[in-house]
C-alpha cells in the first residue's frame, strides 16, 4: 500500500522546500522528495551559498592586500590558505543544510532520498541510492525540480580543467588564466573570486555587453568597473572549441557573426552561459505533460495541464532565482490549501554579489522605451554619499524610474556598496506601488549608504540635496 499524502513535492532546493514547510504549517500531510543525500538544491550545495561565502573571503583578501594600509592597518607577511577558504565555504553548506533538514522535521515533513518520478495519476516513484523502489499517493504533486547548467557544444565540461560553476567552486589551485565564457551573473560573481585570488580572467562574451538582462547605463558601468579591477572582455565573440593539453588550454574563439578567429591561453576555463530546466526522468509523459523547446514546464498560478499536477522554480518561467522559486512555493502550497496564494513578479529583486554589488527591480530604461511609456528618472552617486566617502566606497550609482504622470516606481537600479541590501526599500516600495516622492520624504538615518536612495528618489523632482 503507498505511502498517502495531500502533498508530494518532487525537488529539495529553495522552491521545493519552502512548499513543504508552509504546507506543513498548513496542516497538509507533505513529503519531500530530494535526490541528494542533503536537502537545499543547488542553490545552498552547489550555488548560492557557497559563492557567497568564496566572494566574502576573496573580498577580504584583496582588501587586505590592497586597502589595509591606506586605513592605517600594518599586517605582516599575507598569504592565501585555498584549503581552508575552501573548508569554511563548506561549513556555511552543511550548517545552512542541516538547518533545512530540521525544518522539514520541525514542520512534520516526511523526506524521501533518492529519484524522484510521477508513476501516473497521483503517484511519485522514489528510487533510491540502493535500486529500492517506493511509492508515494499524493493529492497534490509540486514539481520543483530545479534547473542545470547549459552545456556549450562543442566543449566537454570535466570539472577539473575545463568547469561549470560546480567545479568552479573546488579548484584545487588559483589559475594563473581563466577564460570565462558567458558574462552574466553567476559567470562574473566567480570569475571575479578568482581574479581576486590572482587568477588573469578574460571573459568572452557572445552578446555585444555584459550583464544583458540589466539596465543598460548599470552594465556598461560595471564592466568599466570590472576592466579597472584587472577583467578583460571579449564581447560580441563566442568560443567554438577547447583543446586540451599537458601544458594548458587551448580556446578557439571568433566573431559572432563568423570570423575573426582568435586563439587564447588558459589553464581553467569556466562555463558559464546560462541554465536550463532540470526535467530528465520525471515521467511527465505518464500524466501528458509535455515542457516546451527549452524545457520549460507551462503553469496557470502554478498548475499544469494535468489534474493535481502544480510547478514552481526554475522549471517553469520566470527568473530562474532561489528567492523567486520560494515565493512561489509559499503561494502554491497556500493555493493548494484552498487560500490565496499570489506572487507579484513586477516587484522581484536581481542582485550580482560582485564588489561592487548590483541589484534591480521592476523595469529598466531599455524595456520603458521599448513600450513607449513615458517616466521621469532620478540619479545619485555614491562618490556624494557621506557613508560611502568615509568607507571609501565610491563607485557606482542608485537610478529611480518613475512614471511621468503617476509618480509611481517602475524600476530601481543600483550598482554600488551593499546594493543587494539596499534594493529591498525599493522593493517594498513597489510591492505597495509607491511614489518617488514617498522615498523622498521619507526620513533616512545619517549618514549611511541608504540616503543614496532618497536623493535618487528627490532627484526624480529636481530636489536632490546633498550634491
Amino acid at each position: 500500500m503507498a505511502d498517502q499524502y495531500d502533498v508530494v513535492i518532487i525537488g529539495g532546493g529553495p522552491g521545493g522546500y519552502n512548499c513543504a514547510i508552509r504546507a506543513g504549517q498548513l496542516g497538509l500531510k507533505t513529503a519531500l522528495v530530494e535526490k541528494r543525500q542533503t536537502l537545499g538544491g543547488t542553490c545552498l550545495n552547489v550555488g548560492c551559498i557557497p559563492s557567497k561565502a568564496l566572494l566574502h573571503a576573496s573580498e577580504l583578501y584583496e582588501e587586505a592586500e590592497k586597502n589595509f594600509k591606506g586605513l592605517g592597518i600594518e599586517i605582516g607577511d599575507l598569504s592565501l590558505n585555498l584549503q581552508q577558504m575552501l573548508a569554511q565555504k563548506d561549513d556555511a553548506v552543511k550548517g545552512l543544510t542541516d538547518g533545512v533538514k530540521f525544518l522539514m522535521k520541525k514542520n512534520k515533513v516526511d523526506v524521501h532520498h533518492g529519484w524522484g518520478s510521477i508513476a501516473g495519476k497521483g503517484k511519485v516513484s522514489v528510487k533510491d541510492e540502493d535500486g529500492k523502489t517506493t511509492e508515494l499517493s499524493a493529492k497534490n504533486i509540486v514539481i520543483a525540480t530545479g534547473s542545470e547548467v547549459t552545456p556549450l557544444p562543442g566543449v566537454e565540461i570535466d570539472e577539473e580543467r575545463v568547469v561549470s560553476s560546480t567545479g568552479a567552486l573546488v579548484l584545487k589551485e588559483v589559475p594563473k588564466k581563466l577564460v570565462l565564457i558567458g558574462a552574466g551573473v553567476i559567470g562574473l560573481e566567480l570569475g571575479s573570486v578568482w581574479r581576486r585570488l590572482g587568477a588573469e580572467v578574460t571573459v568572452v562574451e557572445y552578446l555585444d555587453r555584459a550583464l544583458p538582462t540589466m539596465d543598460g547605463e548599470v552594465s556598461k558601468t560595471a564592466k568599466k568597473l570590472f576592466e579597472k579591477q584587472g577583467m578583460t572582455f571579449l564581447l560580441s565573440r563566442k568560443v567554438t572549441g577547447v583543446e586540451k593539453a599537458k601544458s594548458g588550454l587551448k580556446v578557439s574563439t571568433e566573431a559572432a557573426e563568423g570570423g575573426d578567429e582568435k586563439t587564447l591561453d588558459a589553464d581553467v576555463v569556466l562555463v558559464c552561459i546560462g541554465r536550463r530546466p532540470f526535467i530528465e526522468g520525471l515521467g511527465l509523459e505518464s500524466v501528458g505533460i509535455e515542457a516546451d523547446k527549452r524545457g520549460f514546464i507551462a503553469n496557470d498560478h502554478f498548475k499544469t495541464k494535468a489534474d493535481g499536477v502544480w510547478v514552481i522554480g526554475d522549471v517553469t518561467h520566470g527568473p530562474m532565482l532561489a528567492h523567486k522559486a520560494e515565493e512561489e512555493g509559499a503561494a502554491c502550497a497556500e493555493l493548494i490549501a484552498g487560500k490565496a496564494g499570489h506572487v507579484n513578479y513586477d516587484a522581484i529583486p536581481s542582485v550580482v554579489y560582485t564588489n561592487p554589488e548590483i541589484a534591480s527591480v521592476g523595469l529598466t530604461e531599455e524595456q520603458l522605451k521599448e513600450q513607449g511609456r513615458k517616466y521621469k528618472t532620478g540619479k545619485f552617486p555614491f562618490m556624494a554619499n557621506s557613508r560611502g566617502r568615509t568607507n571609501h566606497q565610491t563607485d557606482g550609482f542608485v537610478k529611480i524610474l518613475a512614471d511621468a504622470e503617476t509618480d509611481e516606481i517602475l524600476g530601481g537600479h543600483i550598482i554600488g556598496p551593499n546594493a543587494g541590501e539596499l534594493i529591498a526599500e525599493l522593493v517594498v516600495a513597489m510591492e505597495f506601488r509607491a511614489a518617488s516622492e514617498d522615498i523622498a520624504r521619507t526620513c533616512h538615518a545619517h549618514p549611511t549608504l541608504s540616503e543614496a536612495i532618497r536623493q535618487a528618489a528627490m532627484g526624480v523632482e529636481g530636489w536632490t540635496m546633498q550634491m
